[in-house]
């Protein structure tokens, strides 16, 4: 499993990359310590299972980098690692199209939890910034007996719980990768008003109104989405 963390800081590296090895003995850790190199390591390294992104490299400038590394690799999960964690931050990084957001004061558990469950293919807020959002309403569709989990912690709640059918759940994944709709018509082989179908029945089952309100939503109830080809970590 090929995990690429971009950060200029090399004792911040050098701790990642030991955080990393508590999650996967096998993993490999890339470093890249700008902007450029950032981008050039993507099209180095075609398996990448995760990305860990300092938004204050060299060379980025706001989210401008996030932006640029999720039009570059859309398929590989993006947390971001920042010593801001002011909410206005995480949430344009969520908006923006991270599937996660971790301080760089987080203790060494709470990070390796936080990528345990991205890598999952869950969705990581910092608890701070989940509690200041206001609850998200009971999805429409029963849990199966299912119940909300945090990072680490039992059995997940799948999309089939939230009463979605497969193709909803792969939606979903796409949806939450920021993917827009002309894009998963493409990656899924159907019509835009078939995949607008699956994003309203989505929104209806999470009782929500937009993407970043799905992510929130996904975080409270510990949903795990469904592993894609394109997201597996690779050798």
């Amino acid at each position: 499993m090929k995990i690429l963390i971009v950060d200029d800081h090399p004792l911040i590296v050098q701790g990642l990359k030991v955080a990393l090895h508590d999650i996967d003995s096998s993993v490999e850790a890339e470093s890249a310590g700008s902007a450029e190199q950032a981008l050039a390591a993507l099209d180095d390294s075609p398996s990448l299972a995760l990305i860990l992104l300092d938004l204050g490299v060299p060379g980025a400038e706001g989210l401008d980098l996030l932006a640029r590394v999720r039009d570059k690799r859309p398929e590989v999960p993006v947390v971001v690692l920042s010593a801001n964690d002011e909410r206005e931050v995480v949430l344009s990084s969520l908006d923006a199209g991270a599937m996660g957001f971790i301080s760089k004061r987080s203790a060494t558990p709470v990070l390796v939890s936080a990528l345990q469950l991205v890598l999952s293919g869950g969705v990581y807020i910092p608890p701070q910034v989940l509690a200041a959002v206001p609850p998200t309403p009971r999805p429409s569709a029963p849990l199966s007996g299912a119940t909300p989990a945090a990072p680490g912690a039992g059995r997940r709640v799948t999309p089939g719980d939230l009463g979605l059918t497969d193709r909803q759940a792969e939606v979903l994944a796409l949806l939450v990768e920021g993917k827009p709709n002309k894009i998963i018509c493409r990656e899924l082989n159907v019509s835009e008003g078939t995949v607008k179908t699956h994003v309203s029945a989505i929104l209806r089952a999470l009782n929500v109104g937009n993407r970043t309100q799905v992510l929130f939503a996904l975080s409270r109830l510990g949903v795990q989405l469904p592993a894609r080809v394109g997201r597996s970590a690779g050798g």
